[in-house]
């Protein structure tokens, strides 16, 4: 079933292709749907609501019949009825066939969607609130036309989309990434024609690595650096003022986002927000 949603988002109805361990933390699942062919994007950052069955559920529980009244609908479902709902971003877009990666990060103790994707196999069904435009509000990364240098920090949660803004990346785009991992075996090899430095972090303790590793970083001279940061909220906005207060970058020319944040479940997160 589909059902049309406040324009450019809607939902599609999609099933799990395969799944591929990309190491200790992260999974990628590949999804697929008879009206994918209507999903489109322009976005390697591009933000999703996946919506995910409760265990002993054939498919998410969501009230799409309600049409626009659907969240509100949700929302007064019980909450072991109710669907798991999820924010990821794109990893891949692909057609013929029509086809997309997410990739999930792993987590001990596992969440209700860390557990799903875990134990995901062919032809489970899931909801995927996504773009049926291309150019949408729920993509992020924008670095302006006069940009001579992308810098990126992302932790797990950010890897996904980090990755897919890399291998976008034209030749001859001078790039600075930071991407950190809870483990050494979930660093990737990324292939990107730009002229980029990546530094993988492995988090051994859950300490100030990431913040502590781009702050005592020398910079390329550049006179129009665009950053981009994603990933646990606290760090996020510490690495924020660091490159507005500290380095004196344009705060126009900082994309910041918090994935999550910690202590909290996306639905304590949502409330709180």
């Amino acid at each position: 079933m589909t059902t049309a949603v406040a324009a450019p988002f809607r939902f599609f109805s999609l099933q799990v292709v395969r799944t591929r361990r990309l190491g200790p933390s992260l999974v990628r699942v590949t999804f697929s749907g008879d009206d994918l062919y209507a999903f489109h994007s322009d976005g390697r950052d591009q933000s999703l609501s996946l919506f995910l069955p409760h265990p002993g559920q054939s498919e998410p529980v969501v009230p799409l019949d309600l049409g626009d009244g659907w969240w509100q609908g949700w929302r007064e479902l019980p909450d072991d009825i109710r669907a798991v709902m999820r924010s990821y971003t794109l990893r891949a877009l692909r057609r013929n066939p029509d086809e997309i990666d997410i990739d999930f990060a792993l987590h001990t103790p596992a969440g209700p969607a860390s557990r799903w994707a875990s134990r995901a196999a062919a032809g489970d069904r899931v909801l995927l609130l996504g773009p049926a435009i291309a150019d949408n509000r729920a993509i992020r990364f924008r670095p302006p036309a006069d940009t001579d240098l992308v810098v990126l920090w992302g932790d797990e949660s950010a890897v996904p989309a980090a990755t897919a803004i890399l291998e976008s990346l034209p030749a001859g785009t001078r790039v600075r990434a930071w991407l950190e991992v809870p483990h050494a075996g979930d660093i990737q090899d990324v292939a990107t024609e730009a002229d980029a430095e990546i530094t993988w972090l492995v988090r051994h303790d859950g300490s100030r690595m990431a913040v502590d590793a781009v702050r005592a970083a020398q910079l390329p001279a550049a006179e129009a650096p665009y950053v981009w940061i994603a990933g646990e909220s606290g760090r996020v906005k510490e690495l924020r003022r660091h490159f507005v207060g500290e380095r004196g970058i344009d705060r126009r020319r900082v994309t910041f986002v918090g994935y999550w944040r910690k202590g909290m479940t996306e639905e304590q997160l949502r409330v709180a927000e």
